[in-house]
């Protein structure tokens, strides 16, 4: 597995109370949860990284 980016994130603490209940209720992280749903969102969109690429070249 490639290395993982490290993020600097502000969120309003709404936001986080949110993710955090949703990601309890799911039995992962805050950290996994926020990743879970960038994956729902970019699968949604058309946009989801393909298996085996490069993430890191842009």
């Amino acid at each position: 597995m490639a290395e993982r980016k490290k993020l600097l994130l502000r969120l309003d603490p709404e936001v986080h109370e949110a993710i955090a209940r949703w990601a309890a209720d799911d039995l992962r992280s805050v950290n996994a949860q926020i990743e879970f749903a960038l994956r729902l969102a970019l699968r949604a969109a058309g946009r989801q990284p393909r298996r085996g690429s490069d993430s890191d070249a842009m």
